[in-house]
C-alpha cells in the first residue's frame, strides 16, 4: 500500500508515536516562523526555556500585523524581536519587507519541509509541497528549541481537482467552494491533499491561495505536490536548488475523497459572518458596495495584483467606493512599480497601503458604520474588521476590482474577455531588509532590549485535585478566537501585556466577562461545538489563564486552541453527551470532583452542578504527554519537571 504525499513527509520526520490517525505523533521541525502578533510571547517563553540557540534548520521572525504606530508599544515590540532574533538564531523580517506567509513562500520555503508558524495561516507553505502547520507561539519556541512538534495524527483528505478554471473565476473561488461543500468544520483533523489533473493549471500563488484558507475549514494543513509548476516557481525567486519532486505514491490510499471540477466553479462570496456562508456572486445580485479591500496573506500576490490593475486600468472607481490595495510583499510592490501596475491602481483612485496584513487584521481601514466591505481575506467574523454592525464579504481578486468600479457587487465575467496575465521568468530579489542573526560567538555579548509594555508570562499551578467553580460565562457554537480575544488596531498593541489585555477578553459576547473574572477569582467556560476556530493566538489561552479560568468544556474544539488550552495549563473537556450542555445556566456552580485522579488516569470527569443538583461527565481527550502537562500545570512546567529527570 502506498503512501500520500502527507504521509511520506510525516515518515520521514517521525520521531514519536505510529502513523495511525488518531493517535498523537511528534514530528522534527525544519523551520519556524512567528509574526509581530504572537511573536513576542513566543520569544519569551523560548527565553524562558534557557535554550541558547535555536535548532532548526531556519526560523523566522516576521514584522507585519502591528505595523501602526500610534504609540511606543508596537515599536518597542518590534525592537524586543530584532534583539532577540539577533541573539538566538533567527532571521528578522523587518517592517514593510511583506506578510509573514508571501515572503516565507518567496524566499524560504523548501518543498518536503516541515514548518509551523505562531499563525493559523501557515499551510499557505502547502502551495509549494510543504508539510506547513499553524500553531500556538509556545509550540513554536519549543520547536526552536529543537523539541518535537505534536499533533494528533491525521485523517487524508483527497481532493481530486479536474478540468481549469473558466475566466474571470480565480483560486479563491476553488477554496470558496471547498469551504461551502465541507463548512468551517469539515477539515478538522484532517489534511486536505490535492491531486488531480487539474493541479498541473494552477500556479504557485493560486495553490498557495488556496493552502491559506485551508485554515477556515479547521484543518490541520492543506499541501500541493511539488512539479514543474514548483520547480519553475522557485526558479523565478533564484532558488531552483531548493526544488525536489514530490507526489503521492500512485497507489496511495486515502481516507476521504472528493472531485470538483474546475471548470464548474463560478465567482463565489463568503457571506457574513463565516468564511463557510458561501452563495455565487450572481445569486446574491449587485449589491450596494461602501468598500473595497485586496490584498492579505491569501490574495496579495504578484499574480493578483497584476490582475487587479488590468481590471483597473483607464478607468476610476465608483465615487461611493473606498478602494485600499496591499501588496503582499516588497518584491511584489518594487516589481508593480517597476512594470506601471502600481500607477494603473493609483490613477484608478486605489489607495495604497503597507505590504503587511492591515485590514485583515484590524489594523486600520474599518469600514463605514454598518457598511458593506468585499474583501480578499480569509476571515470575516462578526467584528473583526473594527465595525461591529459592518458587513463583510469574502470574495476574488476579480469580483473586488469589478465591484470597486461598480459601486455594486459585480459578477467580472461581466467585463468581457478576460486580458492574459504574463507573469516574469524571473522575479527582483533584494533580501536586504531581512536581516541575519549574529553568530553564535557574538550573540554571547548582545543584549535583548525590552520596553515597559512587555510584561511577564502568567504560569498555572499544578492541577488541583478537585476543582470547585462558578461557570462564568455560556457561549454557543463556532465561538472563534476573535470572539475570545479580539484583535484591531486598539488592542494588538498589547500583545505583550497580558494584564492590559485582559480587560478585553471575550468582549465581543459579552463586556463584563473580565470583571466578573476578577470579582470571581476563578471560573469555567462553557460552550458550544468548534469553540476556539480561527487565529492561533495563544492569548486566547493565556489571557482566560491569567483571569483565572480552570477548565473550559465544550462540544468540541477547534484544534490548535484545544492545544494553547492544554500548553497553558486550563483543562480542555468535553461533554460526553452534548445534551447536557443546556443543563447549565451561567454563574452555576461547577464542582469536577477529584479531577486530578481521573486525569491521571485517563478517565471521564465528573462534573457536579452544584446549583442545579444534577451531575454529567466530561472526557478530558488528552494524550499521555497532555495529561502530563495539565498535571504540571502547563507546558513550561513540564519542560522544567522533564529537564529535571534528565
Amino acid at each position: 500500500m502506498g503512501l500520500t504525499l502527507s504521509q511520506k513527509i510525516i515518515t520521514r520526520h517521525l520521531v514519536s508515536g505510529e502513523m495511525k490517525a488518531g493517535g498523537e505523533i511528534g514530528l522534527k521541525i525544519d523551520q519556524t516562523l512567528t509574526q509581530d502578533a504572537t511573536g513576542t510571547m513566543a520569544y519569551i517563553e523560548f527565553e524562558a526555556m534557557g535554550v541558547p540557540r535555536v535548532r532548526t534548520e531556519r526560523s523566522v521572525a516576521y514584522v507585519d500585523h502591528n505595523t501602526l504606530q500610534t504609540g511606543f508599544e508596537n515599536a518597542d515590540d518590534h525592537r524586543f524581536i530584532q534583539s532577540v532574533a539577533k541573539k538566538y538564531g533567527v532571521y528578522y523580517s523587518r517592517p514593510g519587507n511583506g506578510i509573514c506567509h508571501q515572503v516565507h513562500l518567496e524566499r524560504f520555503g523548501i518543498p518536503g519541509k516541515t514548518l509551523i508558524g505562531s499563525d493559523s495561516h501557515t499551510p499557505t507553505g502547502g502551495g509549494i509541497g510543504m508539510l506547513a502547520i499553524g500553531a500556538g507561539g509556545l509550540d513554536v519556541a519549543v520547536a526552536m528549541g529543537g523539541g518535537p512538534y505534536y499533533i494528533t495524527m491525521p485523517k487524508i483528505l483527497r481532493v481530486i481537482l479536474t478540468g481549469a478554471l473558466s475566466p474571470w473565476v480565480s483560486a479563491k473561488d476553488v477554496i470558496l467552494e471547498v469551504l461551502r461543500r465541507l463548512s468551517v468544520k469539515g477539515g478538522v483533523g484532517k489534511v486536505l491533499e490535492y491531486t488531480g489533473a487539474g493541479v498541473k493549471t494552477l500556479t504557485v500563488p493560486e495553490r498557495a491561495t488556496i493552502t491559506n484558507m485551508g485554515a477556515e475549514l479547521g484543518a490541520t494543513t492543506s499541501i500541493f505536490p511539488s512539479d514543474e509548476v514548483t520547480r519553475e516557481f522557485l526558479k523565478a525567486q533564484g532558488r531552483e536548488q531548493d526544488w525536489a519532486e514530490l507526489a503521492p505514491d500512485t497507489d496511495a490510499v486515502y481516507d476521504e475523497t472528493i472531485e470538483i471540477d474546475l471548470s464548474a466553479i463560478e465567482p463565489l462570496a463568503a457571506c457574513p459572518h463565516s468564511p463557510d456562508a458561501v452563495k455565487p456572486v450572481r445569486e446574491i445580485g449587485p449589491m450596494k458596495v461602501d468598500q473595497v479591500c485586496i490584498g492579505s496573506c491569501t490574495n496579495s500576490s504578484l499574480r493578483d495584483m497584476m490582475r487587479v490593475a488590468s481590471i483597473l486600468e483607464g478607468k476610476t472607481i465608483c465615487p461611493s467606493v473606498s478602494l485600499a490595495i496591499a501588496p503582499g510583499s516588497r518584491q511584489i510592490y518594487s516589481m508593480l512599480a517597476e512594470n506601471g501596475a502600481l500607477a494603473k491602481m493609483i490613477d484608478a483612485g486605489a489607495r495604497i497601503l503597507e505590504c503587511a496584513c492591515g485590514p485583515c487584521i484590524g489594523m486600520g481601514q474599518s469600514p463605514n458604520s454598518a457598511g458593506i466591505s468585499l474583501r480578499t481575506f480569509n476571515r470575516n467574523f462578526l467584528g473583526r474588521s473594527g465595525t461591529a454592525d459592518a458587513k463583510i464579504y469574502l470574495v476574488g481578486p476579480e469580483t473586488a476590482a469589478a465591484s470597486a468600479l461598480a459601486g455594486v457587487l459585480t459578477d467580472p465575467r461581466s467585463l468581457g474577455k478576460e486580458p492574459p496575465i504574463d507573469l516574469p521568468d524571473h522575479f527582483e530579489i533584494n533580501d536586504n531588509m531581512i536581516i541575519p542573526p549574529a553568530s553564535a560567538e557574538e550573540a554571547k555579548d548582545l543584549a535583548v532590549l525590552r520596553g515597559p509594555n512587555i510584561k511577564g508570562l502568567p504560569v498555572a499551578g499544578p492541577l488541583s485535585e478537585s476543582v470547585s467553580a462558578k461557570a462564568l460565562l455560556k457561549v454557543g457554537d463556532n465561538i472563534t478566537t476573535d470572539h475570545i480575544m479580539p484583535a484591531g488596531s486598539k488592542i494588538l498593541p498589547y500583545r505583550s501585556n497580558i494584564p492590559y489585555l485582559s480587560q478585553f477578553c471575550f468582549a465581543v459576547c459579552d463586556k463584563s466577562f473580565a470583571q466578573r473574572c476578577k470579582e470571581n477569582g476563578s471560573g469555567i467556560i462553557v460552550g458550544g461545538s468548534n469553540y476556539g476556530q480561527g487565529s492561533s493566538r495563544e492569548h486566547a489561552a493565556l489571557v482566560p489563564l491569567y483571569l483565572g479560568i480552570k477548565a473550559v468544556i465544550v462540544k468540541s474544539f477547534a484544534r490548535i486552541h484545544c492545544a494553547n488550552l492544554v500548553n497553558a495549563g486550563i483543562l480542555p473537556l468535553v461533554f460526553e453527551n452534548e445534551a447536557d450542555y443546556d443543563g447549565i445556566d451561567q454563574m452555576d456552580e461547577l464542582e469536577l470532583k477529584e479531577v486530578r485522579q481521573a486525569v491521571e488516569q485517563g478517565k471521564t470527569v465528573t462534573v457536579m452542578n452544584r446549583t442545579k443538583g444534577t451531575s454529567f461527565q466530561a472526557a478530558a481527550v488528552l494524550s499521555e504527554r497532555q495529561r502530563r502537562i495539565i498535571l504540571a500545570g502547563g507546558l513550561l512546567n513540564d519542560t522544567r519537571e522533564q529537564n529535571g529527570k534528565v
